[in-house]
This record gives structure tokens, C-alpha cells and sequence, in this order.
């Protein structure tokens, strides 16, 4: 059985057929309308912790790569949440061209992708596991990507991608990773209440999608491109993206009922 993931024959617009939830009305990414969106004087600024945070694997995931944590200590707290939450992973969205890529998009522009940080509550639950499926268990950093500098940070995963080429590979980062260096400058945020966007698409996810991008170079984009998302040990599949890992977003879901709540960064007002 051919598994989900983004080619027509197994994309978005199939993944509710297979994980009804996909289908929901809680449902991520949407399209964010900017200065539309009401600012909440209840919020506060994001406030992230980060240290000596190691790397068990990155992962070619056929559908990304991935970064599991497995070491150091992290805490996600503020803006929208009320507990405290940890870094489980992080990986990337992207496209073919500079042109797409994000899965949040803004006013319907679309960026050249998103790095998306995983939390899960600790206060509530004592897993990655039991948080991922209940209302409330994870919060997710997202953050926009153009293409710029090279970003150093970044670059530690950049450089490691030849060695997963294919589906199922996967490395150890000897280094340690500060992920508040993925981080924008600026602690303006978009916060709404959504979901995965991959399946299982579980609608327990508060996001916080920071307004300013953060910037890598095209030969770091290319590298995530040059990824493959069937086994080494498989024919390249015959589909519309030719076994390459690209595209690998879901486009914007309806907001049906949701409201998406602004925070402005009180430095950027001085």
C-alpha cells in the first residue's frame, strides 16, 4: 500500500480519505490576512529556552528531514500558552521554486519554506506520545524561510543532507544545536489553534508563526531539494515530482470559526 505524502496520486487533497480528522474544522496551515488579524493585548512575548540541545538523528523521512531531540534542556512558555512545553523535533516544508514552499501563507503570499519547532506540554502530559493527539499538547514554532545568508544554525543540518539522500537514512549530529538561533529578530507573532500539518493531522496544536522571516542561502535550499523520498533500495518512482523531495507542503485549510490573534513585538513600537 502506497503510503500519504504529496505526490496527486497520494497528496493533501487524498489524506482525509485515509485520516478522517484531516478533513476537520481545526485544521493547519491557513492563509494568516495580516493586518487583519486582531491584536490581543493578553498576549505576551514568546519566551524560549534553549540550551545544549543534542541531536539523536536527522532523518530523510520521505516526506522531510527531520531532527529528533534526545538531549539538553528546553522550555517553551508565554504568548499564547498557559503551560510549559519541550522541543521534541524540527524539520522544513519546501517547494521546487523560491516561489512556494511554506505551508502558512500570508495575504496568499507564499514563502520559500518553513521550519517548523515541535513542543509538547509537559505540565499535562509525560510524552511526546500522549500530548500529540490531545487538545492543547503541542505548541509549534513556525517560521518562515526566503532565501539570503547562509544561516550558520542551519547549516549544521544543511551540510549533513548528502549522507540521507533517500527515504529512511538517517545520521547523528555530533555538534549541538541552539534552535533560538532559528529564532527571528523580532517576537511578532501570528496564534491561532490548529493541527498537524501531515498526517495524522491531530487538531491539538497551538501555533505561533512569527510575522519576520528568517533568511538561508539558495545552496542550503538546494541541498534540502537534492533530497530523494523513496528507499535507495527502490526504482524512483513514476509520479509527478520524479522521487524528489519537493513540494513537500499542504496548501492552506479553511479557518471556518477560528480567530487568528496578533501579537506586535513592544520593542519594534519604541
Amino acid at each position: 500500500m502506497v503510503g500519504w505524502g504529496y505526490s496527486k496520486a497520494n497528496g493533501p487533497a487524498t489524506w482525509a480519505s485515509l485520516y478522517p480528522i484531516a478533513g476537520g474544522s481545526h485544521q493547519s496551515p491557513i492563509d494568516i490576512k495580516g493586518s487583519s488579524c486582531p491584536c490581543d493585548s493578553s498576549l505576551t512575548a514568546i519566551r524560549a529556552m534553549y540550551q545544549d540541545i543534542r541531536i539523536s538523528e536527522l532523518s530523510n523521512s520521505g516526506h522531510s528531514w527531520k531532527a529528533q531531540v534526545a538531549g539538553g534542556s528546553s522550555s517553551l512558555k508565554g504568548g499564547p500558552l498557559s503551560d510549559e512545553y519541550v522541543l521534541e523535533q524540527f524539520h522544513c516544508h519546501w517547494g521546487k521554486t523560491n516561489e512556494t514552499g511554506s505551508e502558512h501563507t500570508v495575504n496568499g503570499h507564499c514563502y520559500s519554506g518553513e521550519l517548523h519547532l515541535v513542543h509538547w506540554n509537559k505540565t499535562k502530559f509525560k510524552s511526546f506520545a500522549e500530548a500529540a493527539a490531545a487538545e492543547g499538547g503541542l505548541a509549534v514554532l513556525g517560521m518562515f524561510l526566503v532565501v539570503g545568508n547562509e544561516h550558520a544554525e542551519l547549516g549544521k543540518v544543511s551540510k549533513l543532507l548528502p549522507f540521507i539522500q533517500h527515504k529512511g537514512q538517517a545520521i547523528t549530529l555530533t555538534d549541538p544545536v541552539n534552535p533560538a538561533a532559528f529564532l527571528p529578530g523580532s517576537g511578532s507573532y501570528w496564534t491561532y489553534s490548529g493541527s498537524l500539518t501531515t498526517p495524522p493531522c491531530y487538531e491539538s496544536v497551538t501555533w505561533i508563526v512569527f510575522e519576520e522571516p528568517i533568511q538561508l542561502s539558495q545552496e542550503q535550499l538546494d541541498a534540502f531539494r537534492a533530497m530523494k523520498s523513496y528507499h535507495p533500495t527502490e526504482c524512483c518512482p513514476e509520479d509527478d515530482l520524479g522521487g524528489c523531495l519537493v513540494e513537500n507542503y499542504r496548501p492552506p485549510c479553511p479557518l471556518f470559526d477560528r480567530v487568528v490573534r496578533s501579537y506586535k513585538d513592544k520593542m519594534e513600537e519604541e
